[in-house]
């Protein structure tokens, strides 16, 4: 049985961990401190975006409060619950936020009220009437959101607000949580993301390129005249430079194969000599400079996905609603065409070097980005003028931003929404099917929302005996399947229909903390417009500890 808890919050907060808190550092304010680990992942502006943000939920399932809880403790700006059941037994069993003496009351409004008590930056409400009524009684409600999180949907309530959301642009993500199965999949019509957090990014030096400034500076220093001292504190920029060119007179060539690169470090490796005789051994800064050969020698280029994005209509011939994203690419592809390359970056990696030469290295290439990013924010806010938005459509740190990650710019498409059949061939293709991998769940899963609707009720707990239900589920995925244009060789194998219907629809509380984690993640994705979203479904099997993403 489940432990009965007199307060919920001693599950989040056991005693043990309730000690008292450190001094305030006066470097911080409270929110800053509050917030300082999540701050280093997505930084002041994600933050603001984050309480900025208006995130619908409707049901609060035990799944939807996870993803609930999840949003609320990193600080959302406020929350709305619609949900027009009352709380069961069922709910007590499941939902981690509901207790004993809550059996009859509003399921929205316990929630929320429990919710709120997480975190008092956050705002929240409820709405004590189905996701069906409002949609039907109040058309532009869900408009106003930020992002909407549907969970245990019926099928007749999904397709309207699917359609609605999608004609909005409004994100949509839908979960589910049934037993030891669930599923999370997006719906977003046009996202974009200026930073992508790539995991591994090559620093941007441009020393095939060199602007004046920095390539004066180069110039500047013999590296092979420097005593050891100097040398050993030179950056390794400067000695790839000094090298590079060097490479350059001896063989008129760039280098570019693996080969010719070789030939280079080689050259760097026997060349630290200078007027106090050989080093014993080969100073770490040019051990960096050989190490840099690889990642930093190579042709300045705009990325094939960046020059797509350049290329795309929306940044070519912008419009009166042209969101500010696409007005900055209009501003950019000029900077580009004229160029020939994207913005500097501006930032230098860390290296074995003496602060002076270091930090004078640093500000010559901050300086070129603070330069091109002006230059193309002066361009933005022209083109902004013209199209008839506000003088604070963009701001110059925003085209900063922009211009230092110009070169990981990304944007999502969906090619149809939820209520839509899947396109042929694309949306569910069998190269991508696995008939033992979780996803073989979705036909089914989709089925329940059908029959859920069909019924109001979830298979398997109309009658103690579930062949019945399952008989009907088993109905119901062949005339989804028909609807999609799908064949499947195997089909869906009849384990899966009467695993699904087993379950009666109950939630199992750690399948759904699972699920409302990642849920979480995607929807903070989508408000921050950082980190690439999933492309876009997710599905998790408790029962053999495996998920899995499928682009439906």
């Amino acid at each position: 049985m489940r432990p009965i808890y007199s307060n919920w919050k001693s599950r989040l907060f056991p005693k043990s961990d309730m000690s008292s808190p450190a001094p305030k550092s006066p470097e911080q304010n409270d929110k800053s401190k509050k917030y300082d680990r999540q701050l280093r992942l997505w930084g002041d502006h994600g933050q603001k975006l984050l309480g900025n943000a208006k995130v619908c939920l409707i049901n609060a399932t035990a799944l939807g409060t996870e993803v609930l809880k999840s949003l609320v403790l990193p600080g959302i700006g406020s929350f709305t619950i619609v949900d027009g059941e009352k709380i069961t037994e069922e709910d007590i069993g499941s939902n981690f936020f509901l207790e004993n003496d809550s059996v009859g009351l509003s399921r929205a409004q316990v929630a929320t009220q429990c919710l709120l008590e997480l975190n008092p930056d956050v705002r929240g409400d409820y709405i004590d009437e189905s996701a069906e009524h409002t949609l039907t009684n109040t058309q532009d409600f869900f408009k106003n959101f930020t992002v909407v999180i549907a969970t245990a949907l019926s099928e007749k309530v999904l397709i309207p607000l699917s359609k609605h959301l999608w004609e909005c642009n409004v994100p949509l993500v839908v979960c589910r949580s049934i037993g030891f199965i669930g599923y999370i999949q997006l719906q977003v019509k046009e996202h974009t993301v200026i930073e992508t957090h790539p995991d591994n990014q090559n620093p941007d030096l441009r020393l095939d390129c060199p602007w004046p400034a920095l390539e004066e500076f180069l110039d500047s220093i013999n590296v092979e005249a420097l005593d050891t001292k100097t040398r050993s504190h030179t950056p390794a920029v400067v000695i790839l430079h000094y090298f590079l060119k060097k490479y350059q007179e001896k063989y008129q060539s760039f280098p570019k194969t693996r080969q010719e690169k070789d030939a280079l470090k080689n050259m760097i490796r026997a060349c630290p000599v200078g007027p106090d005789g050989p080093p014993s051994v080969l100073e770490e800064n040019f051990e960096e400079a050989i190490h840099l050969v690889n990642t930093c020698i190579c042709k300045t280029t705009v990325p094939t996905h960046a020059r797509e994005i350049l290329d795309d209509k929306r940044c070519v011939t912008p419009t009166q609603n042209t969101a500010p994203f696409w007005v900055m690419c209009a501003a950019l592809r000029e900077h580009v065409e004229a160029e020939g390359t994207l913005p500097v970056r501006g930032s230098l990696p860390d290296m074995a070097a003496d602060t002076a030469s270091y930090v004078t290295l640093q500000q010559i290439y901050q300086k070129q980005a603070l330069a091109q990013a002006e230059a193309i924010y002066r361009r933005a806010s022209q083109i902004a003028r013209g199209l008839g938005m506000g003088p604070d459509a963009i701001t110059e740190s925003e085209v900063r931003l922009f211009c230092k990650h110009s070169s990981e710019l990304y944007v999502s498409r969906g090619n149809h929404c939820i209520a839509d059949p899947p396109p042929s061939g694309g949306a569910f293709r069998m190269d991508q099917y696995d008939p033992d991998g979780p996803a073989a769940y979705y036909p089914v899963l989709r089925a329940l929302e059908r029959f859920a609707g069909e019924c109001d009720a979830p298979p398997g707990r109309r009658d103690e005996r579930i062949e019945p239900d399952a008989a009907e589920m088993k109905t119901a995925v062949a005339r989804l399947l028909t609807e999609w244009n799908v064949h499947l060789q195997q089909g869906v194998a009849d384990e899966r229909v009467h695993e699904v219907c087993r379950y009666g629809g109950a939630e199992l509380h750690s399948v759904s903390a699972t699920l409302g984690g990642c849920a979480a993640h995607e929807v903070i994705k989508l408000i921050t417009h950082q980190y690439k979203p999933m492309n876009n479904a997710f599905f998790y099997d408790a029962i053999t500890c495996s998920s899995t993403t499928l682009c439906l």
